[in-house]
């Protein structure tokens, strides 16, 4: 693990080949540690997935200069619309001038089209975006756990799901990447802010993404994780089911 930046404490580690976790420890008054996680995807036409908050940009560039030049990333990705998602959208766009938005078709129609800087390259659910050696698939994925435009990136050749707000782990200090169990801290963290819609579609939703057998989860918030992740997104949806009010 290297540290990019001695006094906020953000930091870069590979979680799969050429995948780098991208993360900062944040304390939150009133609320304890906190993490934010960028995702970057290193290859022929670079994609960093989640952008960090604005309040951030500089430590993440600051972070993805030390694993490539920035004005060389082709798209800046991200689950849903939201300031840890997309919040410095533009300050990329701005430093990095063949970048482009990426995101799904309803994000592009409702936000982004607008939002954006640059118009951005909108994916049909289910459609590949080859990078080079590292393809990935977007997922539709409305509401879950918010947001209408919500959706996620399969990487298919390391099997890496890039899983947004799923299994979001309080607190700061977490290892890079795990095998321990994040459904039951990420659980507790639910139960205390629970920033799930609860679709009616959830079940069906978390099936769709356990069907692409990933074997790293690439959490937004806490620690990344390795291990069987159909079997894991299956137990969340068991776990939401159980505590789901009707």
């Amino acid at each position: 693990m290297a540290i990019t930046n001695t006094q906020s404490g953000t930091n870069v580690h590979e979680i799969a080949d050429g995948i780098f976790r991208i993360n900062t420890p944040v304390e939150i008054d009133g609320a304890g540690g906190f993490s934010f996680n960028q995702y970057l995807i290193l290859d022929e036409e670079p994609l960093l997935f989640h952008t960090g908050p604005r309040k951030l940009f500089a430590l993440v560039h600051e972070a993805v200069a030390s694993v490539m030049p920035v004005d060389g990333l082709r798209y800046v990705g991200f689950s849903h619309v939201e300031a840890d998602e997309c919040g410095s959208l533009n300050d990329w766009l701005r430093c990095a001038p063949h970048a482009l938005p990426l995101c799904g078709a309803i994000a592009a129609m409702t936000s982004i089209g607008d939002l954006a800087d640059r118009a951005p390259r909108a994916l049909a659910d289910g459609e590949l975006l080859t990078l080079g050696k590292h393809a990935v698939r977007w997922l539709d994925a409305p509401h879950l756990p918010h947001a209408w435009e919500c959706g996620f990136l399969a990487e298919e050749v390391t099997a890496t799901l890039l899983c947004g707000d799923l299994f979001t782990q309080g607190g700061s200090s977490h290892p890079p990447v795990t095998e321990a169990d994040i459904l039951g801290p990420s659980e507790a963290f639910r139960q205390q802010l629970d920033y799930f819609s609860h679709t009616k579609h959830t079940g069906a939703l978390l099936d769709k993404l356990a069907a692409t057998k990933p074997t790293t989860l690439a959490c937004m918030h806490g620690s990344a994780w390795r291990g069987d992740g159909a079997t894991l997104l299956r137990a969340l949806a068991d776990a939401l089911a159980a505590t789901s009010v009707a």
